[in-house]
């Protein structure tokens, strides 16, 4: 067999039950999106101010961003648990070299991108050439870019220059609808990822491989695939998009907040869960997955403006999760 030739088992399913089962996953999250701004719109009076809206496009931004890059990894059938520690990482590393090594912002911008891209060259190695399970690589993973952070940033956080013009790059507004809401630059630099992300996952051999990955790992090994290296690839792909969150954080607070982090890859995972993309693997889409981050960001927001207390909210939450996964489970089983 030709070195890199998939069989044709490692799809599994045909491409058109496959769409049309993602499809049905992204409908379904869609519309729990549009029921979830009916019931807050109704239940608020305050839920559709521009305000608020501009709010919740901001805390979608990371969120999504997050959510469009372990997407990769969940459809391998992986884990990444070390986004939000790494995200925080990368924020911090950005604030030193901007303001303390006085560096460009643009090279600043740059070495935040690469830590994150780094942890995640770590995770894939340690992953696909040590054995590690990626559920215990990426939680090691998680505190040590944690205990970077605190170390770097010697416990306190770290305050950008306002007159930098940085903050700009995820608060600041291009894009305008005259007389109804300004939509953060931060929402611009999320679809522009998820552009990016669908590219690489659907037009790519990187995508392509990602997908077998998650379908059947060892059908592709036999192949001739070398599954180690797109195994790295795959997380490389993750820890650049975590530290592209973690410069769109920072520029948002316009400060590196070194004990910030830890949870956001639990809203991240659950974004990518509501939109579609299975847990066992195989499966999955970016669209779905910006969708489900916009759920998280909805369904958040609007339990907040209600007054419902911070434990409730993550009952709820963790409820939706449940529900999500279950309905994947359902959905696999039928097909």
């Amino acid at each position: 067999m030709q070195t890199g030739t998939l069989p044709r088992e490692t799809t599994g399913l045909s491409v058109s039950r496959i769409w049309k089962s993602e499809a049905l996953q992204r409908i379904l999250a869609f519309a729990a999106l549009v029921l979830l701004l009916i019931f807050f719109t109704f239940a608020s009076p305050n839920f559709l101010q521009s305000r608020n809206i501009e709010g919740i496009f901001l805390s979608t931004a990371v969120n999504g961003i997050l959510a469009v890059g372990v997407s990769f990894v969940i459809i391998t059938g992986g884990i990444d648990l070390s986004i939000g520690t790494v995200m925080t990482l990368s924020a911090v590393i950005t604030a030193k070299l901007v303001t303390e090594a006085g560096l460009p912002i643009p090279v600043g911008i740059l070495g935040g991108v690469l830590t994150g891209a780094l942890a995640g060259l770590i995770n894939g190695t340690v992953i696909s050439r040590m054995r590690v399970p990626p559920f215990v690589a990426t939680l090691g993973m998680l505190y040590i870019a944690k205990g970077l952070s605190l170390i770097l940033s010697e416990l306190a956080p770290i305050y950008f220059d306002r007159g930098s013009g940085f903050t700009d790059l995820a608060t600041g507004v291009i894009l305008r609808i005259p007389g109804v809401i300004d939509i953060p630059n931060a929402v611009l630099i999320m679809f522009g990822a998820a552009l990016i992300a669908s590219f690489i996952l659907f037009r790519t051999l990187l995508g392509r491989y990602t997908f077998a990955l998650g379908s059947n790992e060892e059908a592709a090994r036999i192949s001739g695939v070398n599954t180690a290296n797109w195994k790295t690839a795959v997380y490389t792909i993750t820890g650049i998009f975590s530290g592209l969150a973690g410069v769109m954080i920072a520029a948002r607070l316009n400060s590196a907040q070194p004990s910030l982090g830890q949870g956001y890859e639990l809203d991240a995972i659950a974004a990518v869960v509501i939109g579609g993309t299975s847990l066992s693997g195989g499966e999955g889409s970016i669209l779905g997955t910006v969708i489900g981050a916009f759920v998280i960001s909805v369904l958040t927001n609007g339990l907040r403006i209600l007054s419902v207390p911070q434990e409730w909210q993550m009952v709820v939450t963790g409820a939706i999760i449940i529900v999500a996964v279950f309905l994947d489970m359902a959905r696999r089983r039928r097909s």
